[in-house]
């Protein structure tokens, strides 16, 4: 089977494309990159990330929703929980719409919402998801190992 090498870009439609720049160039800190008259690219300089804005003629001013079919939200890497606090402060010097930090099961989430209404999530995985992460890159695993494994953790979290 051919190999699956990451992802190259993402692309969001977008119904203002200067509305949207500004929230990711000055929020987010994006660099833009190209500029296509109805498509705009940017680069997070640190990861290499792409993004690509898109303004459809035949587009709608409806703000996004995950309800409907296709995109729920897209994750975002964050380097640690601090971090996570950095954003929130962030956010709130801006007006940025968001959920306070969530620590969960395997991670912690500060979920936010662009201009568009369109989910966003930075996310930092604790240290035992990051340790299985990092195992699953170097040996393979029966779906009934995985199961256990985690049927095993969340024993641990409830006693």
């Amino acid at each position: 089977m051919p190999n699956f090498g990451g992802i190259d870009h993402l692309s969001l439609s977008v119904t203002d494309l200067d509305r949207s720049e500004r929230f990711y160039t000055e929020v987010l800190g994006l660099m833009p990159l190209f500029d296509f008259g109805i498509a705009r690219t940017f680069i997070d300089r640190p990861s290499g990330f792409i993004l690509s804005l898109i303004r459809h003629e035949a587009g709608t001013a409806a703000p996004f929703t995950e309800l409907t079919t296709g995109l729920d939200h897209i994750g975002l890497t964050a380097a640690s929980r601090d971090e996570l606090v950095e954003w929130e402060r962030r956010f709130d010097a801006f007006g940025v719409t968001y959920t306070p930090i969530r620590d969960m099961e395997f991670a912690s989430h500060l979920n936010f919402r662009d201009p568009d209404n369109i989910a966003l999530e930075f996310s930092v995985s604790n240290e035992v998801m990051a340790g299985w992460l990092e195992e699953l890159k170097t040996r393979e695993f029966t779906q009934e190992e995985i199961k256990a494994r985690v049927a095993e953790y969340f024993a641990t979290l409830h006693t």
